[in-house]
């Protein structure tokens, strides 16, 4: 109880020898967000089965048992806040959820999302962590891909600053567009970070992958992950860039 206790309050960290245990959305917002200032968006969004998809279970029913065993609605939280009175915009995957599958409802509550920090002038994060596309929606699930990136494009344009974070997992359709689009590319260390698996690209390619092939680490040194930090130096980090980037304290709303 009191390893669990001191483990929390690291922020899920491990103080001997630093290894990242995976955690919730709202674990992840509140390492994030200055308490209280988290204001959800488009909560009541739910998924729906287009395909009336049935593999060894129905779609539907895997859709309400992950319902209830999370409590969410779908596999991503998104809304605005404030880290030390700075504003953001902030998705937040739970790979919990259907492995963090990216179907219409993420898709379509990531773009509102940005729509929105765009709209507000805000800088956007997303924190990634998630197999990919979800396959139970087929086409519909691969065409957020395309709305997603094209959403951020318009951020761009509008000289906002996004920043993505690679979280262990980080695979599929979400490496793929929005996870690799970010004007700085942040990385847990250690996390796994790649298309398809390792064995499916050895297959392809007939030859062994190199050690450590997929990790934040290798990526790095690669140059597709710009900076890799650890989950109790990201606030600080974060804070960091976006007053660099120019963004301006906002004033705490007074309650009368």
């Amino acid at each position: 109880m009191v390893y669990r206790k001191d483990l929390i309050a690291h922020f899920s960290v491990c103080k001997a020898c630093g290894y990242h245990n995976r955690i919730d959305s709202a674990e992840r917002i509140r390492t994030l967000a200055d308490e209280g200032s988290f204001e959800a968006l488009d909560g009541e969004l739910s998924p729906i089965d287009p395909l009336a998809f049935k593999d060894r279970r129905s779609y539907a029913d895997r859709l309400r048992d992950a319902q209830a065993a999370t409590g969410l609605r779908d596999a991503v939280v998104t809304g605005l806040c404030r880290l030390q009175g700075l504003p953001l915009a902030l998705g937040v995957m739970d790979f919990r959820f259907m492995g963090g599958s990216m179907g219409s409802v993420v898709g379509e509550k990531l773009t509102r999302l940005i729509e929105e920090a765009t709209a507000r002038r805000y800088p956007l994060m997303i924190v990634c962590a998630s197999g990919g596309a979800r396959m139970q929606e087929g086409m519909l699930s691969l065409m957020q891909m395309a709305k997603i990136s094209g959403a951020l494009q318009h951020h761009r344009q509008a000289r906002l600053l996004y920043v993505p974070l690679l979280t262990h997992p980080t695979t599929g359709g979400v490496t793929a567009s929005f996870a690799m689009l970010g004007d700085l590319i942040l990385a847990e260390p250690k996390a796994l970070i790649g298309f398809a698996g390792r064995r499916v690209i050895e297959q392809t390619l007939r030859e062994k992958l190199p050690e450590g092939f997929q990790t934040a680490e290798y990526l790095q040194d690669h140059g597709f992950v710009d900076a890799i930090v650890p989950r109790t130096e990201l606030r600080s980090t974060l804070v960091s860039l976006l007053e660099l980037h120019g963004v301006v304290r906002q004033p705490v709303p007074v309650t009368l």
